[in-house]
């Protein structure tokens, strides 16, 4: 982090007052919307278990959510960055290039470090995640390829494959169009989440911008041998109900039909998370004592990391030895805010 964040509570309530000490500092993503925004944002104020707080910009993008139009949260004293954002606002579809920039009047590695310095990635970063977004959001919404190649603004139907293949692991036309698994997008306060179900369980629950996402579903296309397409199901409808029950506070527990894919020893171990109550955290070697194999602490970190459903399967609630913050996919601040909203639940328990 850029800075030690105040907690939740005490940054909602500068949210309510619109206080701009935390201007430039602080930023508000909002889960029913889909944006972020300046803590001084003169919109209507969310609820407060919508809202999750960042300490830069790259977070709130790499977690999906796009600039508020209202208080213009990317906005930057920098006139480069200020030009650039507005082009981009202007026409989000635009397949930017290095030579798009110089004719704009701008130097290519100047403005690479302004956006470093601003956002904690290149403007071209920035752009190609808007792109990338909207046409992951096409096909889910049953669009051809075509279409979304187009919403997401790729001249190139190679380009737009490659690029949706290294955000999610598979091309487009790798999924069939009456797949028995289907995927879809779940937007939460930490960012947006792909999950793959089929009518009876669940099989993966990932953040989108996890790195390990692509070798996850492509193990999973691999394993059902490609009876995989876009779309919802029962199961990923009843999955996106109760994590908006868990992040408003209504819910610790999940009732969500899990697929566990993985050996015996690893299905153990993800039992064992479950078994750790909400608010509560254990370390890897409480884990291997546990399950019986006290000698297996690193096989046990393993295993924690082989998780492919996030928060349903809580491994964020494991600990290094000394009780730091360590080992999670989904970032360290992810982890950070899942242990802090469960501690809640268990003083409304106490």
């Amino acid at each position: 982090m850029l800075f030690d964040l105040p907690d939740a509570p005490t940054l909602y309530a500068a949210l309510l007052r619109r206080d701009a000490a935390y201007d430039g500092r602080v930023w508000v993503t909002v889960s029913s919307t889909g944006i972020f925004c300046r803590l001084t944002c003169p919109a209507r104020k969310p609820k407060a278990e919508i809202c999750t707080f960042h300490d830069n910009i790259a977070a709130c993008l790499a977690a999906g959510f796009r600039p508020c139009k209202r208080c213009n949260p990317m906005a930057q004293p920098d006139p480069l960055v200020t030009d650039l954002l507005a082009a981009l606002e202007a026409d989000p579809t635009h397949r930017w290039t290095a030579a798009d920039v110089t004719a704009r009047g701008h130097d290519p590695s100047t403005v690479r470090r302004a956006f470093q310095r601003s956002f904690g990635m290149t403007f071209l970063d920035v752009a190609r995640q808007r792109r990338l977004a909207a046409g992951f959001t096409a096909l889910v919404a049953g669009d051809r390829v075509m279409d979304a190649q187009i919403d997401a603004g790729f001249e190139s139907p190679t380009a737009f494959r490659e690029a949706f293949a290294r955000r999610v692991g598979l091309t487009p036309g790798a999924f069939r169009k009456d797949g028995r698994i289907r995927i879809d997008q779940i937007l939460t306060p930490l960012g947006t989440m792909v999950a793959a179900a089929d009518n009876s369980h669940l099989h993966l629950l990932e953040f989108l911008d996890r790195k390990a996402l692509p070798r996850e579903m492509q193990r999973l296309h691999q394993m059902i041998k490609g009876d995989i397409g876009f779309g919802t199901t029962a199961i990923i409808d009843l999955t996106a109900a109760q994590l908006q029950s868990y992040f408003a506070g209504e819910r610790s527990e999940f009732s969500v039909p899990i697929a566990r894919h993985g050996t015996a020893f690893t299905q153990t171990v993800w039992q064992a998370l479950q078994e750790i109550p909400a608010g509560e955290t254990r370390t890897y070697a409480q884990i291997a004592a546990q399950i019986g194999k006290p000698t297996a602490t690193r096989a046990v970190a393993r295993a924690n990391g082989a998780n492919q459903i996030a928060i349903l399967i809580p491994c964020h609630r494991v600990l290094g030895a000394d009780g730091s913050l360590t080992g999670y996919g989904g970032g360290l601040w992810r982890k950070d805010r899942l242990i802090t909203i469960e501690r809640q639940f268990q003083r409304t328990q106490s």
